[in-house]
């Protein structure tokens, strides 16, 4: 079956680039391009909207407001701990990845923001959380996604870092996902 368009159950595959105030963040291309199976939430919800019903070769120019990306900052999304309550507290930089437990086992991933007297400053935000994104993005192939890939909801073979591989991404799952890297977070929480 040729797929012409996108729609729900089928797999996206294209290039982009995301610029936060003029400056390049990330992108995806040709020889790495993103996979994404549509109406999975693999994506910002703005920018999955955008592409419904584009074909092979489209290209577009979305700007996305924080609502309809990461969210708003959350300033109660930050915790302040003391150095001796985290092991290892010497080995940690501003930037650095963290996951932390709640009394309930539930974990959540942010980064460090701040180490000062003693204290370490914890950002459980996403690192876009609050900011306008823009995608330059090319369409580069579509296909329908089998059996197990809508029972699981992202495509098999996913290789592109759009959402570093998590597999239901939304605003709110960033917590869950599995393989966050955060190396290239500036003191400000900026991807840099």
């Amino acid at each position: 079956m040729t797929i012409e368009k996108i729609q729900d159950g089928v797999v996206v595959s294209l290039v982009y680039t995301l610029t936060v105030d003029g400056q390049e963040v990330d992108r995806a291309e040709t020889d790495d391009p993103l996979e994404y199976l549509h109406g999975a939430e693999n994506i910002e919800p703005g920018l999955e909207e955008a592409l419904a019903g584009k074909k092979v070769g489209d290209k577009i120019s979305v700007t996305l407001k924080p609502e309809d990306a990461y969210g708003e900052y959350d300033a109660e999304d930050i915790e302040v701990v003391e150095s001796d309550e985290i092991p290892d507290a010497g080995m940690l930089r501003v930037g650095t990845p963290i996951e932390a437990e709640d009394e309930d086992g539930y974990f959540s991933r942010g980064y460090v923001r701040e180490i000062t007297d003693g204290k370490i400053v914890l950002d459980f935000n996403h690192p876009l959380a609050g900011k306008t994104l823009t995608y330059n993005v090319e369409v580069l192939g579509l296909r329908e996604a089998d059996q197990e890939e809508l029972a699981h909801g992202h495509p098999h073979g996913l290789h592109g870092d759009f959402h570093d591989d998590d597999e239901d991404w939304d605003d709110e799952d960033w917590d869950d996902d599995e393989d966050y890297d955060n190396e290239d977070v500036s003191e400000n929480g900026n991807r840099a």
